[in-house]
C-alpha cells in the first residue's frame, strides 16, 4: 500500500463528500471538538477523532432505518 493513499475508504457516491464534511464539522461542534484549521488531525487526540467518527457513523445509520422506513424527508 502506498503512502500517498493509504485510505482504504471510497465513497460509493463520490459526490457526497461535501455532505460528509458538513457532517463532520456539525458533529465536532455539537461534541465541543475542534476541528484543526489547517486540517492536520495529528495534534488531535485519537478519543476525540474516533468519536466524531462514531457519531457519524451512528448518523449515517439513523438516516439509512428512516429511509428504510419511509420515513426520511
Amino acid at each position: 500500500m502506498s503512502q500517498s493513499n493509504r485510505s482504504s475508504n471510497n465513497l460509493v457516491v463520490p459526490q457526497a463528500t461535501g455532505a460528509l464534511e458538513q457532517m463532520k464539522f456539525e458533529i465536532a461542534q455539537e461534541l465541543g471538538i475542534a476541528i484543526p484549521q489547517d486540517g492536520y488531525y495529528g495534534n488531535m487526540a485519537t478519543r476525540d477523532t474516533g468519536s466524531i467518527g462514531g457519531y457519524i457513523t451512528k448518523r449515517l445509520v439513523q438516516i439509512a432505518e428512516q429511509q428504510l422506513a419511509g420515513q426520511y424527508k
